[in-house]
């Protein structure tokens, strides 16, 4: 679904400021690269707005960017909100798009104080809403609220965060637009030069590689797939689990793989910038998610021809038809996970009709052009508002 803005004249080049906070390469920072990569380049001059250092500042300098270093505390600072509003200012921006709540909580306020005439955020995912203690929750929703009333555009990534975001309240209804993320899908050529990259798993030939790349976070539910590993690895002694990623149950997790003994059969890559040229020597790719908006990470491995499991939660649920294009089970069920597993590994031929028909279905409900032009779109209506 689209926002249903429709734009057409002409103008001069609008200087507009993607920010995001954390550095890394995650599923919003890739939202932010394929933005700002593929924004009109006669219309708009892109900046973009991070740490100083990290993974994303190599991708953005690579790919000739402006880039502004700003350091976004958790720990809420109006000494960084000064820095973000100079920034700003001395970079003359007229659009400000932040992504992600730390981002949203500065960006948003700085712009309100130095007069940027349009605020745009994008939720990746609500994530405040599954917070187990209900009076930070209530203040997170509280806080949104209160920054809607000086953001123009509340961008969500699927229709059940939309959903989520209109009963809380989150902002006016008129403000939120629900665009979903879109891929650039890999060419088939490419997929095979991927291929031949030499196995580091230390795996068996013939032996089956089960795999994810996300965040170590409880979100990501990857503490499931830890704790099905046992029943697959009896099933399948060669077999190996590998997580691709980073994060602040690192530590946590790895410490409950050793003490289960897993160690050499489960394997924790850390965060890794060729992830995307791991995923293709993956036998079955896995996303025990608890929550999601809508990841990316999905429609790439679709994309690639991997048969996939996942569980049965919003925005995944809107990627992936249970037996159909995937295999869906019930969160922190670590039993449920492994035996999807299992049955995909003892019956390949199920596990190819749905890679392929993955493949066939989903990378085209995602394309890349798609969200680029909404999201261009909305820019431009909302400009428009303010100047023309």
């Amino acid at each position: 679904m689209g926002t249903g803005i429709i734009y057409s004249g002409s103008m001069e080049k609008i200087r507009i400021c993607q920010m995001i906070d954390r550095p890394v390469l995650g599923g919003g920072q890739t939202a932010l690269l394929l933005l700002a990569e593929n924004l009109d380049p006669q219309r708009f001059e892109v900046f973009v707005c991070t740490a100083p250092e990290g993974p994303l500042v190599d991708e953005i300098i690579k790919r000739g960017f402006s880039h502004i270093p700003v350091s976004l505390t958790k720990t809420l600072s109006l000494r960084t909100v000064n820095q973000v509003r100079a920034a700003l200012e001395k970079n003359k921006i007229q659009i400000l798009h932040t992504h992600g709540g730390i981002a949203g909580i500065y960006g948003r306020w700085a712009a309100r104080r130095c007069g940027t005439p349009v605020i745009v955020h994008t939720l990746h995912g609500i994530h405040y809403l599954h917070y187990r203690n209900p009076l930070l929750r209530g203040l997170y929703i509280l806080q949104e609220r209160i920054l809607s009333r000086f953001s123009d555009g509340l961008i969500l990534v699927s229709q059940a965060d939309l959903s989520r975001a209109k009963k809380h309240r989150l902002a006016p209804e008129d403000k939120m637009f629900c665009i979903p993320n879109g891929i650039d899908v890999k060419s088939e050529k490419e997929a095979e030069e991927w291929q031949r990259k030499s196995h580091e798993f230390g795996s068996e030939r013939g032996q089956p590689v089960i795999g994810t790349v996300a965040r170590l976070h409880r979100q990501k539910g990857i503490l499931y797939l830890v704790k099905a590993a046992g029943p697959v690895l009896s099933a399948f002694p060669g077999a190996k689990i590998v997580v691709v990623g980073d994060g602040p149950l690192s530590r946590k997790l790895r410490k409950t793989a050793r003490k289960m003994g897993l160690e050499g059969k489960f394997l924790f890559l850390g965060a890794r910038k060729d992830a995307a040229s791991l995923m293709p020597l993956f036998d079955i790719f896995v996303l025990p998610s608890l929550w999601e908006g809508l990841p990316f990470v999905l429609v790439e491995a679709a994309a690639l021809g991997k048969p996939i499991i996942a569980t049965a939660v919003d925005g995944i649920t809107e990627i992936i038809e249970d037996g159909k294009t995937g295999v869906l089970v019930p969160s922190r069920d670590p039993q449920a996970l492994a035996d999807a597993i299992i049955s995909l590994l003892r019956d390949k031929d199920r596990a190819k009709r749905l890679a392929e028909r993955a493949r066939a279905v989903i990378p085209p409900r995602f394309p890349l052009r798609r969200m680029v032009e909404q999201t261009q779109n909305l820019y431009l209506e909302l400009y428009g508002r303010k100047f023309l």
